[in-house]
């Protein structure tokens, strides 16, 4: 059952830091700066509470939505590969076979040692949601990182700007003080960290490449210098194409984790070469 994916120490870890950043936050930091009986206090705890709930959601979505798995009368269509040299579709029938499934796998695909089983345009395991991040569930990936990252730094920002007015009397209290002192480190370091995660992903997306393309594609552009060739990788048709990819085509849509009717089978992709 997919509930059954909760029950795991990551996904208590993420609730975890998820409620003690929205409490400090809304109950400590703003009630402290404004008071949230004001407006600039309630209305910045709205806000802060819009994107913790937005957070939520798009969380519970990367769990439970599966990533796709490759259909099991899948076969590559090594006819069709635009290689007519028989030598050269024995090679494509061999890197489209996965040794640890006995099955073919589409272009994309990855086997994942942790779910034991092929991926769908499979980007990496991500421990935290105890989910791979694959073809139908990475735009939801990249959806809770866009608001986990926008939500830790409002959170950063009141708490500088509480910092400044905040007059340091504590009467001696040293773990109050040290307590904020932890809260705002803790908060700040979790903003650089999901938005350094942010700017790779955006990259990526721009690319139209996952984490596992990447690096086989440094490995590849290597190979092409070496030979005195030029690499490219052969998914990116186009920066705004790519984004459309994986956000839809509707850009009112590009923000709701569960709008993914743009998404087709993950077993057929287009290439930089069909878009010439």
């Amino acid at each position: 059952m997919k509930c059954e994916k909760f029950v795991a120490f990551p996904i208590f870890s993420v609730f975890l830091v998820m409620g003690f950043v929205y409490l400090v936050t809304v109950f400590i930091f703003i009630e402290d700066w404004k008071g949230l009986r004001s407006t600039a206090g309630s209305l910045n705890a709205m806000i802060f509470t819009v994107l913790a709930s937005l957070s939520l959601l798009s969380f519970l979505v990367c769990v439970l939505t599966d990533p796709g798995g490759v259909p099991p009368a899948y076969m590559p269509d090594i006819e069709h590969s635009g290689d007519s040299d028989p030598v050269a579709k024995k090679s494509v029938a061999h890197l489209s076979h996965c040794g640890k499934c006995a099955a073919y796998k589409p272009p994309r695909a990855h086997h994942c040692r942790v779910c034991r089983r092929c991926v769908l345009r499979m980007d990496h395991h991500c421990l935290w949601i105890n989910n791979c991040v694959g073809h139908r569930n990475y735009k939801a990936f990249f959806v809770l990182v866009i608001y986990a990252t926008v939500a830790s730094m409002y959170s950063s920002i009141i708490i500088v700007l509480w910092a400044f007015q905040k007059e340091f009397n504590f009467n001696g209290r040293t773990p109050l003080k040290i307590f904020y002192i932890t809260c705002g480190i803790m908060i700040v370091g979790l903003s650089l960290t999901l938005g350094t995660l942010l700017s790779w992903h955006i990259y990526l997306i721009t690319q139209n490449m996952t984490t596992i393309e990447y690096y086989e594609g440094k490995r590849a552009a290597w190979l092409a210098r070496k030979s005195g060739q030029n690499y490219r990788h052969p998914f990116n048709v186009g920066g705004y194409k790519n984004v459309t990819l994986v956000l839809g085509p509707n850009v009112m849509k590009w923000l709701c984790p569960t709008a993914v009717n743009h998404i087709k089978d993950g077993v057929d992709f287009p290439t930089a070469r069909e878009s010439l």
